[in-house]
């Protein structure tokens, strides 16, 4: 099991960038799959990004592919999501997950552990 706790969230003007962390508890980090999601008012869960458990393999939201950028430092059991140039569509409460998954996985099902989430509003 691994909790998850993300951080760097805030207000920015469009343009702007911000970094995102997700801080996993437990020795055993290194071999989860991490994925991004984020929530608007009003809307649904939406893939945002994920990345395998030896960061071989990445995958990107059309929405965001190009400007936002997820890493991992599994020796530090933290997962980041760099975002540039940011569109006041982006703002939503950003949500980190994790699962012992073979594959890279854009579906929520395919995460069993979330995290509490962190706001991102940017303001145009």
């Amino acid at each position: 099991q691994v909790q998850l706790v993300e951080s760097g969230g805030g207000l920015v003007q469009a343009g702007g960038s911000l970094k995102l962390s997700c801080a996993a508890s437990g020795r055993t980090f290194g071999t989860y799959t991490v994925g991004w999601f984020r929530q608007a008012p009003g809307k649904d869960h939406e893939f945002v990004g994920a990345i395998s458990w030896r960061a071989v393999s990445t995958s990107y939201a059309d929405s965001v592919k190009g400007r936002f950028t997820i890493s991992r430092d599994n020796g530090k059991n933290t997962a980041y999501l760099q975002m540039n140039s940011l569109k006041p569509e982006d703002t939503a409460v950003y949500y980190c997950a994790a699962d012992r998954n073979w594959y890279v996985s854009r579906s929520r099902s395919g995460y069993a552990y979330w995290g509490q989430g962190t706001q991102v509003t940017v303001s145009s």
